[in-house]
C-alpha cells in the first residue's frame, strides 16, 4: 500500500518565495512613497511655499502618532490578535488612505478650497503638545503642509505596522527552510525603493517639461494600489496555507505593560535601544535631505535642452542599469562556483560604473543619491554570513558608527571644497556608496544581538519598545533638521543655497554618541560574557 504525503504550498519553493515576493513587493512600494517627496524638497519650496521647517516637521509626522498615541503597540497588539494576512491587507488599507490624503494636500485642487481655508485657520496651537514643544503643526505652517502630515501620520502608522508583520509572514512561510535569505532578500528589495523614489519622483514631478509636485505622489498613490493587490493576493495564498495544515496562525507574546519595569530596569535594553535610536536617526532623516544637500554643495549644470542626457528616456536606462548592478551583485552571493560569482560581480560593478557616469552626465542630485542602498544590496548577504559564521557583531556596530560619521563629516567639511569640480561628485558617489554599507553594517549586527542581551520571557515586548523609542528619533530629527538649516541660513530663498554644515555636523554627533555606546557595548560584553563577539550558528 502506498502512502500518499501531503505536500503544502509551503514545501513548494515557487509558492514560498511568490508568497515573500508579494511580501517584499508591499514593502518596495511603501518604501518608495515614505521619500516621494524627499527628492523634490526644492520644488516643494518654489511650488508649494514649504521652507525648511514646514518640509521637516511635515517629514517627522510619519511616525507622530506611533510615538504619543502609542500606535505602534497597538499594531504589535493587532497582529498578536488577528493574524498576519488580516493586518497585511489592514496596512495596505491604511497607507493607501494616508497616501492619498497626502496627494490631495499637494494637489492644484487644494489650493483654494474649503480644506485650504480650515487648515490655514485652525492648528495653530495644540495644547499641551504646544508647551511640551511637540505639536506636529505650527502657526504659520502652510496649510498644505499640515493636510499632507495628517495624510503622512496615517500612512506612517500603517507603514510600521507593515513591517512588523512581514517579518512574521517571513517567519511562517520559511521557517526550518531558508529564512535568512529570505529576509536578506526582502530587505534588499525594500532599499532599493528609496533608488527607485530617487530617480522617479523628479521625473513624474518634471515630465513633459512642465512642473507638477502633485504627479510624483500620484505615481506613489499608485504603486500604494498596487501594493493593496499583492497583500489581498497574500491573504488568499496564506489561507489556503492554513486550510493545509490545519494550523491556526501563529501568535507572539502580547505586549504586556507589566513588563516594563522589568525592561527598563536592563541596562542591555538601554544599551541596544539607544544605539538604534541614534544610528536610525542619522540615516533615515539624512535621506529625507540628502538630495537638496547634494544640489547645495555641488555645482550641478542642466544638460543641454534636446540631447539624450536631457531626454525623459535616459530616467528609463538609467534605472534598468540600476536594477542589473543589483540584481547580479546580489545573485553572486549565492553561486558556488567562482567563475560564475567572479562573472556576475563583473557584471555588477561594470554597470555601477556605467551608471555613476550617466549621473555624472545627467547632473542630477537625485539621481547621483539613488547610489546609496546599491553596495547595501551587493554586501548585505555576505554579512550576514560572516556574523552567522565568525561573529563579531560588536565590533561591527564601532566600524559602522566610525564610517557614519566619517560620511557625515566628509559631506560637511569635504564635499563643499571640491564645488564647481567633478571631483566633487566623485567625492559624493564614494561616500554616499560607503553610508550605504555602513547602513547594512549596523542593523545586521544590532538585531540578532537583541536576545542576547534581553531576557527572552520580555524579548517581544522589549522590540516593541525598541521600535517606540527609534521612532522617537524619526519623529525628531526631521524637524530638527528643517530648523537648523532655517536658523543658519537666514533670508536664503533659493533652496539650492543652503549651508548644510550645522546639520551634517548635528547628524556626525549621534554618530559619536553610537562610537561611544558601541564601545561601551563591548566592554559590557567581554565582561559580562554575553557572547555578542561569537558567531550565531554554534558549529
Amino acid at each position: 500500500m502506498t502512502q500518499t504525503i501531503q505536500k503544502t504550498l509551503r514545501d513548494s519553493a515557487a509558492m514560498r518565495w511568490t508568497a515573500l515576493l508579494l511580501l517584499a513587493m508591499a514593502m518596495f512600494c511603501s518604501y518608495i512613497f515614505m521619500d516621494i517627496l524627499s527628492p523634490i524638497k526644492d520644488l516643494m519650496q518654489s511650488e508649494r511655499g514649504w521652507d525648511s521647517t514646514a518640509f521637516g516637521t511635515m517629514q517627522g509626522s510619519e511616525v507622530f502618532l506611533n510615538v504619543f498615541a502609542f500606535f505602534l503597540i497597538f499594531a504589535g497588539i493587532i497582529l498578536d490578535k488577528m493574524g498576519v494576512r488580516f493586518t497585511a491587507v489592514l496596512s495596505a488599507a491604511v497607507m493607501l488612505v494616508g497616501a492619498c490624503i497626502k496627494w490631495y494636500a499637494v494637489s492644484d485642487g487644494f489650493i483654494g478650497s474649503g480644506l485650504d481655508t480650515w487648515f490655514t485657520e485652525n492648528l495653530n496651537y495644540i495644547p499641551l503638545f504646544e508647551e511640551l514643544g511637540v505639536s506636529p503643526f505650527y502657526e504659520g505652517m502652510p496649510a498644505s503642509a499640515k493636510f499632507a502630515a495628517c495624510g503622512f501620520m496615517i500612512f506612517g502608522c500603517g507603514c510600521e505596522m507593515a513591517g512588523i508583520t512581514v517579518s512574521r509572514g517571513i517567519v511562517k512561510w520559511f521557517k526550518g527552510r531558508e529564512m535568512a535569505l529570505a529576509m536578506g532578500s526582502e530587505m534588499a528589495l525594500a532599499r532599493l525603493g528609496v533608488a527607485t523614489c530617487m530617480i522617479f519622483s523628479p521625473f513624474f514631478a518634471r515630465l513633459g517639461g512642465v512642473v507638477s509636485v502633485s504627479r510624483s505622489v500620484a505615481f506613489g498613490v499608485v504603486l500604494m494600489c498596487i501594493a493593496m493587490i499583492m497583500t489581498i493576493v497574500y491573504f488568499v495564498m496564506d489561507k489556503k496555507l492554513d486550510e493545509q495544515t490545519g494550523e491556526a496562525e501563529e501568535k507572539d507574546d502580547p505586549f504586556k505593560v507589566s513588563d516594563i519595569g522589568k525592561i527598563l530596569s536592563d541596562s542591555g535594553f538601554w544599551l541596544v535601544a539607544l544605539l538604534c535610536v541614534l544610528y536610525y536617526s542619522a540615516i533615515f532623516p539624512f535621506q529625507k535631505y540628502a538630495v537638496n544637500m547634494l544640489q547645495c554643495n555641488l555645482t550641478l549644470t542642466t544638460p543641454e535642452a534636446g540631447s539624450f542626457w536631457a531626454s525623459e528616456s535616459v530616467t528609463i536606462v538609467q534605472y534598468i542599469i540600476m536594477l542589473i548592478v543589483a540584481a547580479a551583485g546580489f545573485a553572486s552571493n549565492f553561486q558556488k562556483e567562482n567563475g560564475k560569482r567572479y562573472s556576475l560581480l563583473a557584471i555588477s560593478i561594470a554597470a555601477l560604473v556605467t551608471y555613476c557616469y550617466m549621473g555624472y552626465m545627467r547632473q542630477s542630485a537625485e539621481s547621483i543619491f539613488a547610489v546609496f542602498p546599491l553596495l547595501a544590496v551587493l554586501i548585505t548577504p555576505i554579512l550576514g554570513s560572516y556574523l552567522d559564521h565568525h561573529g563579531k557583531a560588536a565590533s561591527m556596530l564601532v566600524l559602522g558608527s566610525l564610517l557614519l560619521i566619517g560620511c557625515h563629516l566628509t559631506f560637511a567639511f569635504i564635499l563643499p571644497m571640491f564645488k564647481g569640480s567633478a571631483g566633487g561628485i566623485i567625492i559624493a558617489y564614494i561616500t554616499i556608496l560607503v553610508l550605504g554599507s555602513s547602513f547594512s553594517l549596523v542593523p545586521a549586527s544590532l538585531w540578532p544581538s537583541v536576545p542576547k542581551l534581553v531576557d527572552a520571557k520580555v524579548i517581544g515586548s522589549a522590540y516593541a519598545l525598541i521600535f517606540w523609542i527609534q521612532n522617537i528619533g524619526l519623529w525628531l530629527f526631521p524637524l530638527l533638521i528643517g530648523k537648523v538649516l532655517d536658523a543658519t541660513n537666514p533670508g536664503v530663498t533659493d533652496p539650492t543655497q543652503f549651508d548644510y554644515t550645522a546639520p551634517l555636523v548635528m547628524l556626525a554627533l549621534l554618530g559619536v554618541a553610537a562610537l561611544v555606546l558601541g564601545l561601551v557595548l563591548k566592554v559590557v560584553d567581554r565582561k559580562k560574557g554575553l557572547g555578542l563577539e561569537l558567531p550565531n550558528i554554534k558549529e
